[in-house]
């Protein structure tokens, strides 16, 4: 992958990120950068998932809807695994 290529998939990643965010109601508590990894897992998985499928030249929006539906539920599973966090540190699993 080129460098180009890699700082395309970074600012796909914050996109992506980002709209999924948008979709999952309520607080999220989750730093940013833990936002563009599920944002860049989901365009990187939901592109691979959808040209299983087909090819389409240009802009394919079912791809585009499969990445941000993954991110959402990237960031609902990440904003529940925060949720159990207390301050200072991850759960012990004790409580």
């Amino acid at each position: 992958m080129t460098p180009s290529g890699v700082a395309s998939a970074i600012v796909i990643g914050l996109v992506i990120g980002a709209l999924g965010r948008l979709v999952v109601p309520g607080r999220r508590p989750i730093p940013v950068w833990v936002t563009i990894l599920v944002g860049l897992a989901a365009a990187f998985f939901g592109a691979w998932l959808v040209g299983l499928v087909r090819h389409v030249d240009g802009v394919d929006w079912l791809a585009v809807i499969a990445q941000v539906l993954l991110a959402a539920i990237g960031v609902s599973v990440v904003v529940r695994a925060y949720a159990g966090r207390g301050p200072g540190g991850p759960p012990t699993g004790l409580g």
